[in-house]
C-alpha cells in the first residue's frame, strides 16, 4: 500500500518554512525568557513570569533543534505540542481577574495561526521523511511450497476424460 496524497508543501517549501519557524521560535523564546514581566503585564497575567520563562526556554530549545537537525519533523511537531500548551495557558488567562482580554485574544489568534503553520510544516516534513513502502515480489512464485517442491507432484495423476482435449482437436501425431 502506498501513500497517494501529496503533502501540503513540497520539500523545499517545508524546509524554508521550518527555517522561519526555527528563527521565530528563538525570537519568541528570547522575549519570553528575558522580558517575562513586560509580557505578563501586556497580557494582564501578572504572576505567570516563571511560566513564561520556562516556555521561553522550550521555544529556544525547539528553535535551535529545528535549525540544526537533519530530520526536522519531530521538532516541528514539538512546536505544535508547545503551541497547545500556549493556547491552554492563554485560555486560562481569560478567566483571571484583571486579564487584558483584548491582548489575550490577539495572542490567542497569533498562536492559532502559527499552530496551523507548524502543523502544515510538520505534516509536509513527516510525509517527506517517511520512506515509501516498497514490496519485493521478485522471489515469490505464488506456490505455497515453491515451484521446485511442486515439480512432479502430479505425475501419478490420471486426467479425467472430460478434462482431456477432445479427440478431434488433438494433433495428428498423437492419434
Amino acid at each position: 500500500m502506498t501513500h497517494t496524497s501529496s503533502p501540503p508543501l513540497n520539500r523545499a517549501q517545508a524546509e524554508k518554512l521550518a527555517d522561519g519557524l526555527g528563527w521565530f521560535s528563538i525570537a519568541l523564546g528570547m522575549t519570553e525568557l528575558f522580558a517575562p514581566r513586560a509580557l505578563s503585564r501586556w497580557l494582564g497575567m501578572q504572576g505567570s513570569e516563571s511560566l513564561l520563562q520556562a516556555y521561553g526556554l522550550r521555544e529556544i530549545g525547539t528553535g535551535v533543534a529545528i535549525l540544526v537537525s537533519q530530520k526536522r519533523a519531530g521538532w516541528v511537531w514539538g512546536r505544535v505540542a508547545g503551541d497547545s500548551l500556549d493556547i491552554a495557558t492563554l485560555a486560562s488567562g481569560l478567566q483571571q481577574r484583571g486579564a487584558n482580554k483584548k491582548n489575550i485574544g490577539l495572542a490567542l489568534g497569533a498562536v492559532v495561526g502559527v499552530t496551523i503553520l507548524d502543523a502544515l510544516c510538520a505534516q509536509s516534513l513527516s510525509d517527506d521523511e517517511r520512506p515509501p513502502r516498497k514490496y519485493d515480489y521478485s522471489r515469490r512464485s505464488g506456490f505455497v511450497r515453491g515451484p521446485e517442491a511442486m515439480r512432479g507432484a502430479a505425475s501419478d495423476f490420471d486426467v479425467p476424460r472430460d478434462m482431456r482435449t477432445p479427440e478431434l482437436l488433438r494433433p495428428f501425431t498423437t492419434r
